[in-house]
C-alpha cells in the first residue's frame, strides 16, 4: 500500500488533535486549521514525489512570521510546534494503522520530518541573524550620532569658553596691578596668583577639548619644520624637573640612534605629544619611582619608548586610555596638578597625544603587565614616527631646498 494512502486515513483526525493541542482559543483557530491542512497536502506531495522540499515553502512562511518580540523574548525557533506535529502523526498512526503499517509510515516518515527540521533551524538563523545585524547597525548609528553631537558640544563649547576666559585673564590682571598699589598688597598678591593658576589650568582643558575637536573632525593641521627628538626632550627634561623632584623621582632620557637627527615635524605638536605621554608615566609612577626615555632607529621610523616604573595598566584598560575621556583615576582624586600621583583628569591627554602622532602618520601603544599598586609592574609606552626627510609639501620644500624643484602644474 502507499505511503500515501495510509497518510491520508489519519488526515481528520491529525487534523482534529493538531489544532486542539495548538490553538489557544478559538480566534485563531480558523487559520491554525488552514495552515495545518496546507502542511498536511505538502506532506503528502513529498511523500508521493520522494521529495521533501515540498514542504518548505510552508516552513519558510512559518518562521518568517516570527515577529521581532519573539526573536527578543528567545521564541523563534519553531521546533516545539515540528515536535508536536511529529508527536501527533506518530500517535495517529499507533491508533489508526496496523502496526505493520505503522511501522512503514512512520520509517517513511523520519527523513521528511528531519529535514523540516533542519530548513527550519537554517531559515531561522538567517532571520536571527539578519534581525541581530539590523540591530547592530542601528546601534553603530546611533553611538555614532551620539559621538558626533559630542564632538560637536565639545567644540562648541570650548571655543564659547575662551572668549569668557579671555576676558577675566584681562580683568583680573589689570585688578591686580591696581590693588597692588595699596596697603593689602602681599595678601591680593596671594589671591591673585590662585586666580591666575585657575585660569591657566582652565584655558589648558579649553584648548585641550578644541584640540581633541579637531582631532575627531580630521582637522589637526600640521606645520611642518626641521625638528630634533633630542632637542624637544631636553626640554621637556628641563620643564618638568620642578614636577619631578616634587615627587622624588629621576626622569632619565637616554640618548638612542636617530633622536640627534633631523627630521620634519610639527615640532610644537610632536612636543605636546611627548609631554603628554611623560606627565601620564610621572603621574602613575609612586614617589620615588623612575621614568626612563629611551628609543632606537627603525626602518623608516624613530622608535621613542617612555618607560615608567609605576602602578602598570590592566590589559582590558590598554586600549581604553586612548579614547577621549577615557581616564581610569577615581573621580575623588581629580585636581588642578597634571602631576599628582593617580590624579585624575578629563582623559584628553593620551588621546591627544594618539591624534596628534597619527596626524603625522606615527603611532602608539602601550605594554604592561598588569595593574598593582604593591608590585608596580610599570608600563611602557611604545611611539612610532616617520623618519621624514623631506617637507610633505612644495612650499616648505622651497623654502628649505633652494634648489628643489616644484612638481606642481604651472598655471
Amino acid at each position: 500500500m502507499y505511503l500515501s494512502e495510509s497518510l491520508k486515513k489519519i488526515r481528520e483526525p491529525w487534523l482534529e488533535g493538531i489544532t486542539h493541542r495548538l490553538s489557544r482559543g478559538e480566534t485563531g483557530r480558523a487559520t491554525l486549521v488552514v495552515e495545518m491542512e496546507r502542511f498536511f497536502d505538502m506532506l503528502i506531495q513529498a511523500v508521493e514525489s520522494g521529495d521533501p522540499g515540498w514542504l518548505k515553502p510552508v516552513l519558510i512562511d512559518w518562521a518568517a512570521s516570527r515577529t521581532e518580540t519573539d526573536i527578543e523574548n528567545e521564541e523563534i525557533t519553531l521546533s516545539p510546534v515540528l515536535n508536536l506535529i511529529m508527536d501527533e502523526l506518530v500517535d495517529k498512526v499507533n491508533h489508526h494503522l496496523p502496526d505493520d503499517e505503522a511501522v512503514v509510515v512512520i520509517s517513511g516518515l523520519i527523513p521528511i520530518l528531519y529535514y523540516s527540521y533542519e530548513q527550519i533551524a537554517q531559515h531561522e538563523m538567517r532571520v536571527r541573524v539578519g534581525y541581530f545585524t539590523a540591530l547592530l547597525e542601528k546601534v553603530s548609528t546611533d553611538l555614532s550620532r551620539l559621538d558626533r553631537s559630542k564632538s560637536d558640544f565639545i567644540s562648541v563649547a570650548a571655543h564659547e569658553l575662551k572668549t569668557p576666559l579671555t576676558l577675566i585673564e584681562g580683568y583680573s590682571s589689570m585688578l591686580e596691578d591696581i590693588l597692588t598699589k595699596t596697603d593689602q598688597g602681599n595678601q591680593v598678591s596671594m589671591l591673585m596668583d590662585g586666580i591666575h593658576k585657575g585660569i591657566f589650568r582652565l584655558g589648558v582643558m579649553i584648548n585641550d577639548m578644541i584640540d581633541i575637536s579637531l582631532i575627531d573632525n580630521q582637522m589637526l593641521s600640521l606645520k611642518y619644520q626641521p625638528t630634533w627628538i633630542n632637542r624637544i626632550l631636553k626640554g621637556l627634561v628641563a620643564e618638568l624637573d620642578e614636577f619631578v623632584d616634587d615627587r622624588q623621582q629621576t626622569l632619565v632620557v637616554q640618548d638612542f640612534p636617530g633622536s640627534d637627527e633631523m627630521i620634519f615635524a610639527d615640532t610644537e605638536r610632536l612636543e605636546q605629544a611627548l609631554r603628554n605621554v611623560l606627565t601620564n608615566a610621572i603621574k602613575y609612577t609612586p614617589d620615588g619611582g623612575q621614568v626612563l626615555v629611551s628609543g632606537r632607529l627603525l626602518s623608516g621610523f624613530i622608535e621613542i619608548r617612555v618607560e615608567d616604573s609605576g602602578i602598570g595598566i590592566a590589559p582590558q584598560d590598554q586600549l581604553v586610555i586612548f579614547e577621549k575621556f577615557s581616564s581610569l583615576g577615581d573621580v575623588k582624586l581629580h585636581s588642578s596638578s597634571k602631576i599628582n600621583f593617580k590624579g585624575g583628569g578629563p582623559g584628553l591627554g593620551l588621546p591627544i597625544a594618539k591624534g596628534i602622532l597619527e596626524a603625522h602618520g606615527g603611532s602608539i601603544w602601550v605594554e604592561s603587565d598588569g595593574y598593582n599598586e604593591d608590585t608596580l609592574p610599570g608600563s611602557v609606552f611604545h611611539i612610532l614616527l616617520p623618519m621624514r626627510k623631506h617637507p610633505p609639501d612644495e612650499q616648505m620644500a622651497r623654502l628649505f631646498d633652494p634648489s628643489h624643484k616644484s612638481t606642481l602644474p604651472k598655471e
